[in-house]
């Protein structure tokens, strides 16, 4: 059998005689035939909402929030059609467009131009956001039922109308992207994302894939934006090879949940039975970008292992750690997962602790290897094993895991974080 692996920008190819291997995929979904047209129709007559076009009419400063790098939203292909109508609305607002980074690196020009391309760049101020730049942020001195402070940058709340672009995804601990997230973590102040991925909030039994009721993670957000200010979303879906597949523009909370039932239809999948060996992939180019991110990768990998199982995980990291040094040194010098944990419970907030409390959970359960082009010696440190080649990890996977390929149950999710598999009895 041969079994195509998104991998940068490109595909690792699996080949294998294996015969008791199963292979995840979500359920196939007819891409937009005319996205233009679908989007003008959305913004026109949205979910819950007053059209984006009424909503402009008499502002005369709206901000439009668009994801970072590193997600597969197509930007070049929404933003126009957003800036259009608002501009059509009227013609003297004054429209600027902030990168929803949360605590990721601020873009530098060649990565805003990749994102939005250069009409937009030259025409528009487009600025990414800082969560550690206390000048940029405004301090409203509420707090969420979690105890969350509402900070968060201050051109949102200077502006009349907020406008939040992002993708519905599948999303290892708020549930699904989207909505909310544009606010919470997009362009709050570090403090408040701190609270909101706390040791405590991470831990909780309901922050997973596919899971927004009961989901304090998802909650707090909620609560976070009603504080701040989110006026009006425009929300897309993706399939495989990430072609939109559908459009949902309107309240951010009306229109993401009607995102979110959609999605799940065809990206929660059963699977009948655990395996010994996941080899997973974190959907390719741009989320793969780097190690930090390819931990979603794992997480999906991980709801569908053996206790002492392996997981594989194939991702590019041509970015390498992506500026979260603070993520992997909170793996040096450690011997065992459990020692990862003690260090967050003892020393929090942490930058990106978080992905560090779910890399050691996830190794906890599984051992890890990362095919990519990783530095070894941090992969090595972060307690998984690198390889070079997927055949290379294969033939590691089945001596790790003590089985010969006749007799090893293997699942392969190619596409990563993009799809929810579910154990049939669970």
């Amino acid at each position: 059998m041969e079994i195509e692996l998104p991998y940068g920008k490109g595909v690792l190819k699996l080949r294998t005689d294996i015969k008791h291997i199963n292979v995840v995929i979500s359920k196939s979904k007819s891409p937009v035939e005319n996205l233009k047209g679908e989007l003008v129709k959305s913004l026109e007559s949205p979910i819950g909402s007053p059209s984006l076009n009424k909503l402009c009419r008499r502002a005369k400063r709206v901000i439009v929030l668009i994801p970072d790098k590193t997600r597969a939203f197509p930007s070049k292909l929404i933003l126009p059609s957003v800036l259009k109508l608002i501009k059509n609305s009227n013609p003297t607002t004054q429209v600027d467009i902030l990168i929803a980074t949360g605590l990721h690196k601020p873009h530098t020009k060649e990565e805003v131009l990749e994102l939005v391309g250069k009409e937009i760049y030259e025409n528009y101020e487009v600025i990414s956001h800082d969560a550690e730049n206390e000048e940029s942020l405004i301090d409203t001195g509420k707090k969420t039922s979690f105890g969350t402070p509402v900070v968060f940058n201050r051109k949102v709340i200077e502006a009349n109308v907020v406008v939040g672009l992002g993708l519905i995804e599948p999303h290892f601990f708020a549930g699904y992207s989207g909505g909310r997230k544009s606010i919470l973590p997009g362009v709050a102040g570090k403090v408040a994302i701190y609270m909101n991925h706390s040791y405590k909030m991470i831990a909780h039994p309901n922050a997973r894939y596919g899971v927004l009721k009961g989901n304090p993670i998802h909650e707090d957000m909620v609560e976070f934006m009603k504080l701040s200010k989110l006026d009006f979303i425009v929300n897309v879906t993706i399939g495989k090879k990430k072609e939109v597949t559908e459009v949902f523009c309107g309240d951010p909370i009306e229109a993401h949940l009607a995102g979110v039932r959609f999605l799940e239809e065809y990206v929660k999948v059963r699977v009948k039975e655990l395996a010994d060996i996941v080899i997973t992939t974190n959907g390719g180019y741009p989320l793969d970008r780097n190690l930090y991110q390819a931990v979603k990768g794992m997480a999906t990998a991980e709801l569908v292992v053996k206790e002492r199982g392996v997981i594989i995980i194939a991702a590019e990291c041509i970015d390498g750690l992506g500026g979260h040094e603070e993520f992997y040194n909170l793996f040096m010098g450690v011997k065992s997962p459990d020692e990862v944990l003690e260090r967050i419970k003892k020393l929090e907030p942490i930058k990106d602790q978080w992905e560090a409390q779910i890399l050691a959970k996830i190794l906890k359960k599984a051992r890890v290897i990362v095919v990519s082009k990783m530095e070894q010696s941090i992969i090595e440190d972060m307690l998984m094993t690198p390889a070079s080649t997927i055949d290379e990890a294969l033939e590691e996977a089945l001596k790790l895991a003590k089985r010969k390929e006749a007799d090893v149950r293997l699942t392969v999710i190619p596409e990563g974080p993009y799809v929810i598999p579910e154990i049939a009895s669970s």
